[in-house]
């Protein structure tokens, strides 16, 4: 039986989009539209009898499902492949243009905008940097990027849009000290419902995910979650953060922490009477690194590129990898004493060659560790990369309403 796909928790479940057919089987005909989709979306362009082998469905039935697919605009045929004997094969693959989804990522430094085709391809892209996220500026920046993609879909693109996804981390109010986010901006924070404001903009339906998790998603259903069904997800920025996936299912928790990595204490901490420990965000983030490069005059957006790795740059960078990776070791083996998990992703908005060098420092600082009684998960860089945030958002809406998995989101 074909894999439904992975399982996705999300605080605002979406509405489905998907034509309604009128009939008392609607429910099962969706079902196995779904189905169809998801066997292409997994293995690319099939022909009808591969894809009815990969769903166990009759080949009548893949047959009646991918022409109403592709009436509905949602299945492209390819050339005929002719084979030795037989009538040649008609290979049938998604439509970029059937389906849309916006995502939003909402940082503590910057905004992104994305416009996903039914591919999962990003078709348009947009960005706003800032020394901090001021809810008065990025409501009427999210309003003029959806203006933009209005027109950019016209008004038969726009009937194909599935929604709309926003990732951004729970508390964006929090941590003033460290950020230096002015009170008053932090107390607009505090009475800010983020996904009603963006609702307001809109008639699509919109999903509210933290923002790791919602990297976590790009990671689940387009990198090496494909693969693996249990991992801890850590996505280093500003901040670092985390997801968790347990056999295959993005776990939310109680209140939606799970995998929140950046809170973890680190120990050892000085014995003073009443100091408590530090958190791993206040070791292992790219704010820490760029405040090393900004006590000794450098540029500090160095932290996104290869010149990390090159001087002036690279002692600084030398001694915040030796201090993160030994930060982030713990927190790994922490997660694997008490989950037994398969690997642990790391990822992060900075090069592949500076996360290459994170994850040789963290797999040297695991060495130090004692495992004696349990086993250590395999350390794996992320396929996504530094998108894996704006992505994951806009995949929550297309997954809702495209895979066939009933329970795809589930409220925390």
């Amino acid at each position: 039986m074909l894999d439904a796909g992975p399982k996705i928790e999300s605080t605002n479940p979406p509405t489905p989009r998907l034509k309604a057919r009128g009939s008392s089987q609607g429910g099962l005909r969706q079902y196995n539209e779904r189905v169809v989709l998801q066997a292409i979306r997994q293995h690319g362009a099939l022909p009808a009898a591969e894809i009815a082998r990969q769903s166990q469905l009759t080949a009548q039935t893949v047959s009646v499902i991918t022409k109403r697919l592709e009436t509905d605009g949602l299945l492209l045929k390819g050339e005929p492949q002719r084979g030795k004997v037989g009538q040649p094969s008609v290979p049938l693959r998604l439509n970029p243009d059937g389906a849309y989804a916006i995502g939003i990522k909402v940082g503590r430094r910057s905004l992104d905008v994305v416009l996903l085709d039914f591919t999962a391809q990003v078709r348009k892209r947009w960005q706003l940097d800032y020394s901090y996220a001021d809810p008065d500026v990025l409501v009427p920046e999210i309003a003029a990027r959806l203006k933009d993609i209005g027109k950019k879909l016209g008004p038969e693109g726009r009937t194909r849009l599935q929604g709309i996804g926003i990732a951004a981390p729970l508390s964006m109010g929090g941590w003033q000290s460290l950020l230096g986010l002015p009170e008053p901006v932090a107390r607009k924070w505090q009475q800010l419902d983020l996904a009603q404001a963006v609702g307001r903009l809109t008639d699509l339906p919109v999903t509210l995910l933290k923002d790791t998790a919602a990297a976590c998603v790009a990671e689940l259903v387009a990198g090496r979650g494909r693969t693996l069904p249990s991992f801890l997800y850590v996505f280093i920025d500003t901040f670092i953060g985390g997801g968790l996936v347990l056999h295959s299912h993005l776990h939310g928790g109680l209140n939606g922490n799970a995998g929140a990595v950046g809170s973890l204490p680190l120990w050892p901490v000085p014995a003073t009477a009443g100091n408590a420990p530090v958190q791993l965000l206040s070791v292992a983030s790219l704010l820490t690194l760029e405040r090393r490069y900004a006590k000794t005059g450098l540029d500090i957006s160095a932290v996104a590129d290869t010149r990390a790795l090159t001087d002036p740059w690279l002692p600084d960078t030398r001694a915040w990898l030796e201090e993160s990776a030994l930060a982030i070791a713990q927190a790994v083996q922490s997660a694997a004493c008490l989950l037994d998990l398969e690997g642990v992703i790391l990822d992060g908005s900075f090069s592949r060659e500076l996360l290459a060098a994170l994850l040789d420092s963290t797999q040297l600082a695991l060495q130090r560790f004692n495992w004696e009684g349990v086993t250590a998960p395999a350390l794996l860089a992320g396929d996504v990369g530094p998108d894996a945030r704006a992505l994951g958002a806009a995949l929550l809406p297309l997954h809702a309403n495209f895979a066939p998995d009933r329970d795809l989101f589930l409220k925390i």
